[in-house]
């Protein structure tokens, strides 16, 4: 059926750019912004398009199911109950006392306000509820989501779950080379020191996925290059039965959120993101398996 769809989608386009809009539209949620500015994972050759902070807040949920070593389709449940919450978004209301990705409401046990409103707190307060939930694994994603939420609308979360399952799957490195963001150079204005530049990186990485950068030295975060500060990462404790696998999970993770953290440049593998091409690309050379180098930019010094 939702070939069927697309096809008569496709051929509606053909009519215009206004029918383009349409189609668009079809595949993106309400906040997913520009076309210059907007991020996409494939599955199944349909694109799925959100918005750089709805693909922020896609990378850490994906990212604390890795943490804690739950399958994909955790994160998949994870996501399709945010989406249909919150849009992805960390809202500051809701209904009643709802608060946050997860719409989770304080009066009902689910933390105080300022708990529910960190994303980190009302993931893992998820999860916490998910893992409970004997059989999650098997269940349809509306029904899982369900078991946690308590929803008015208990069949809301189904439509969200193609989409969210081309995002996990890309955010768990099961499918390679799938997720790219289209993004406007950073700003000369907004550029950081380089410290600061690393602490960000550094910070977002183990908070999202319980990694830390390669050191060469004790304290030393990135080093420098011609292109930019260069941050190496050992994946492969992400995923420790496929070094490769958790490679491109960070990778795909990095450019997800690379609209903070000021990223340029994205290495795993024989393959290279940038931010001004928006795709992947054969690299020069590659990789050992597991290791991935982000480039961030920085403000100039002097």
């Amino acid at each position: 059926m939702r070939r069927a769809v697309v096809a008569v989608v496709t051929t509606v386009v053909l009519g215009g750019a206004a029918a383009y809009g349409v189609s668009l539209g079809l595949r993106q949620l309400d906040e997913a912004g520009p076309a210059t500015e907007r991020c996409s994972a494939v599955l199944d050759g349909i694109t799925w398009y959100l918005s750089p902070a709805q693909a922020d807040n896609a990378a850490l949920i994906t990212g604390i199911a890795q943490q804690r070593a739950l399958p994909a389709r955790a994160a998949t449940i994870g996501l399709a109950t945010a989406m249909q919450e919150s849009k992805l978004v960390n809202i500051e209301h809701g209904d009643r006392d709802s608060l946050g990705l997860f719409q989770q409401r304080p009066s009902q046990g689910w933390g105080t306000p300022e708990q529910v409103l960190d994303p980190v707190f009302s993931t893992n307060a998820f999860y916490d509820g998910l893992v409970k939930v004997d059989g999650y694994e098997a269940m349809e994603i509306t029904v899982a989501a369900q078991a946690v939420q308590r929803s008015a609308y208990p069949d809301a979360y189904a439509k969200h779950e193609i989409r969210s399952r081309a995002w996990a799957s890309a955010l768990t490195g099961n499918t390679p080379e799938v997720l790219t963001c289209e993004l406007a150079g950073v700003p000369e204005e907004e550029a950081l020191p380089v410290d600061q530049a690393r602490s960000v990186l550094v910070g977002r990485l183990g908070r999202d996925l319980g990694l830390a950068p390669v050191t060469a030295a004790a304290g030393e975060a990135a080093t420098a290059s011609g292109d930019g500060t260069v941050v190496t990462v050992d994946a492969a404790p992400l995923t420790a039965d496929d070094p490769a696998r958790g490679a491109w999970a960070t990778a795909q993770w990095a450019v997800a959120t690379a609209a903070t953290t000021h990223v340029v440049e994205v290495r795993v593998a024989d393959r290279v993101w940038t931010r001004d091409e928006a795709a992947w690309a054969a690299a020069d050379d590659a990789l050992p398996a597991g290791t991935v180098t982000i480039t961030l930019t920085t403000a100039s010094e002097g």
